[in-house]
């Protein structure tokens, strides 16, 4: 697997990266909570085969991921990676939260410094907020402590709030969603264009939009058909990225072997300037037949919950949107079946605003609701 030298650090990392969003779960109770065995296996195989960037954050499954990514790196596997966490912004009520948090998370890591940290989800509101918190005295002091080597950013806002924040301060890194759909949203493809030019390098997430990529509608499927080299839905979009230039690494929530394994091959035989003319011209055709069917735009990334009411936005949105694209209604009936059995369906909504206002797609969430429990009738 080809590796990057991390533009303005002294860090080489590996052009795939380890999201640790989507770890092996297991049912236990009501909930679903890590299965430990397996997310710490999945963890050191992909190290042991090339895999040198692990991402997590203070939010992921419920606060436990940082917990297992700590345990995946004992035994001598901390000095083999990169480690990136992020700073829970919305938790930072003082200054002194901030030192307190970063503490907490590398008790949780089992480590004494990470390579990266991360103000989270950032956008306009939430600038104003770390301005006012004191961040830049907190980033210079973590750094000058040595518990954080290098800071940085991820990003769910438009276009010029991200060149705000990305010329606010001496960030090395800024973690920006990216795929095939989003070229013009969030960040932009002219937005990583600025960050390379400040000499930012740059992470990219949801680089299958939530998976979504993963099952092709027949319509996107006739698409990469038509082509004479034939790949695979996730190749084309982890191909497309890699031909990025400013790119650093690529994360995955790899959540099974099968998976990581596929990941490695593509990342393997995938070289630098991987796209040609004609190529590229597939993917804009490719995001035409995607567009053409999607309803909602909903990543999963899961910030629109706990609902208060207990609706499962992210369930609700990412059935709706499969039973479009396969154009097979039963797909929402049954899983909307299931959600108004369990009181997680729409019909529980009260209009608070909530997840309106924690939606980093900006989504109009009440409304796309109310569609959704129509169209399953």
């Amino acid at each position: 697997m080809e590796n990057m030298k991390f533009t303005g650090t002294d860090l080489t990392v590996s052009r795939l990266g380890f999201g640790c969003m989507r770890l092996p779960t297991v049912k236990q109770g009501k909930k679903r909570v890590i299965h430990e065995q397996r997310a710490i296996d999945l963890i050191r195989y992909a190290i042991d085969n090339g895999v040198t960037y692990i991402d997590t954050a203070y939010p992921y499954h419920d606060g436990q991921s940082e917990v297992i990514v700590g345990k995946a790196l004992r035994d001598g596997y901390r000095e083999r990676v990169t480690l990136t966490t992020k700073l829970p912004c919305w938790n930072v009520k003082t200054p002194e939260d901030m030192d307190r948090l970063l503490n907490e998370q590398l008790e949780k890591l089992q480590t004494d410094h990470v390579d990266f940290y991360l103000l989270h989800a950032m956008g306009k509101d939430r600038l104003k907020q770390m301005r006012e918190m004191g961040y830049k005295e907190f980033m210079d002091r973590a750094v000058k402590s040595g518990k954080v080597r290098y800071p940085g950013f991820s990003f769910h806002d438009d276009a010029e709030t991200f060149l705000e924040i990305l010329d606010d301060y001496d960030w090395k890194l800024a973690q920006v969603q990216m795929n095939i759909l989003d070229d013009e949203a969030q960040a932009t493809v002219k937005g990583i264009e600025r960050a390379r030019e400040k000499g930012v390098g740059v992470v990219i997430m949801e680089p299958l939009r939530g998976g979504l990529m993963a099952k092709l509608p027949p319509n996107v499927q006739e698409v990469y058909d038509s082509f004479p080299v034939k790949r695979s839905g996730v190749e084309w979009a982890f191909r497309y990225l890699y031909d990025m230039p400013g790119v650093m690494t690529i994360l995955s929530g790899m959540s099974t072997k099968g998976q990581l394994k596929d990941n490695l091959r593509i990342f393997k035989e995938a070289q630098p300037n991987v796209m040609d003319e004609s190529e590229r011209k597939l993917i804009k055709d490719v995001k035409k037949a995607y567009l053409s069917r999607i309803k909602t735009m909903c990543t999963g990334c899961r910030y629109c919950q706990p609902c208060p009411r207990g609706v499962r936005i992210p369930e609700v949105f990412r059935e709706w949107d499969n039973s479009l694209m396969f154009n097979e209604k039963r797909i929402l009936q049954y899983h909307m079946k299931n959600l108004t059995a369990s009181k997680n369906d729409p019909s529980q909504c009260v209009v608070c605003g909530k997840c309106e206002k924690a939606c980093p797609q900006h989504l109009h969430i009440i409304e796309l609701l109310k569609e959704a429990a129509e169209a399953a009738k």
